[in-house]
């Protein structure tokens, strides 16, 4: 093609599509005075669906776990997993420094405890959190388990903080957690992270420590006292 076929093809070209442009509706002004539109809601923080404070168990020395006396909120049912299970019960109510706890020095494999609440399930959708106040030992590590309606069981890659020296109050962000399906039998995980989990309907909500425990004094153990569940109530 010679260039003037070249140039005339450009110009064509221009000219059409300045044409188009022309054509184009352009966006209605806004009135003078017009309010801004309005900014999207924030996300609103979850509330306190349930709480779980230890009640004191005798003088507060160590004692035989008895869930009748050591589970506070009447409304929770909670349940230990893992094969040879144990806990005893420790700590004193209102004292900072050794709270009402359960301890797992007994533990001789892999141990879980969960809490139902009576009043219904829990939806974990949106910014829920675990709230819990630890203390540990060892290289031992608290992981959220969670048990859906569907019966299935998944455990999280998210640990509460935690220190051998003091007891410390930290919150696990439901939203930044990763699911792995959780063999309940044997508290071992299964497969690869999930990409999606419907947490509408938690029918059970706990931390599993994956490691057995070493029995009294330093070593490898963990405390747990108090636990808080910031959600919403599932719908019926």
């Amino acid at each position: 093609m010679s260039h003037p076929r070249i140039a005339f093809a450009v110009l064509a070209a221009m000219a059409a599509a300045s044409s188009a442009l022309a054509q184009t509706p352009a966006a209605p002004a806004k009135p003078p005075g017009a309010p801004a539109a309005p900014a999207p809601p924030a996300p609103k923080r979850a509330g306190l669906l349930w709480k779980e404070e230890w009640r004191q168990v005798g003088d507060g020395s160590e004692q035989a776990f008895d869930m009748a006396k050591a589970v506070r909120n009447p409304d929770l049912v909670m349940t230990l997993y893992g094969k040879e299970a144990v806990l005893r019960s420790l700590g004193k109510d209102g004292d900072e420094n050794n709270p009402s706890h359960i301890f797992s020095g007994e533990c001789k494999n892999a141990c879980g405890v969960t809490f139902k609440s009576k009043s219904g399930m829990a939806d974990l959708t949106g910014l829920a959190r675990i709230r819990v106040n630890t203390k540990m030992s060892g290289f031992h590590k608290l992981y959220p388990m969670i048990k859906l309606a569907s019966g299935d069981w998944y455990i999280g890659d998210r640990n509460p903080e935690s220190s051998i020296r003091d007891w410390i109050v930290s919150d696990v962000a439901i939203p930044d957690v990763h699911w792995t399906k959780l063999d309940i039998a044997n508290l071992v995980p299964k497969g690869n992270p999930v990409d999606k989990v419907d947490l509408t309907k938690v029918d059970e909500i706990g931390f599993v420590d994956l490691m057995p425990a070493s029995g009294h004094g330093p070593g490898g153990w963990f405390d747990l006292a108090q636990i808080e569940v910031y959600g919403k109530p599932a719908a019926k």
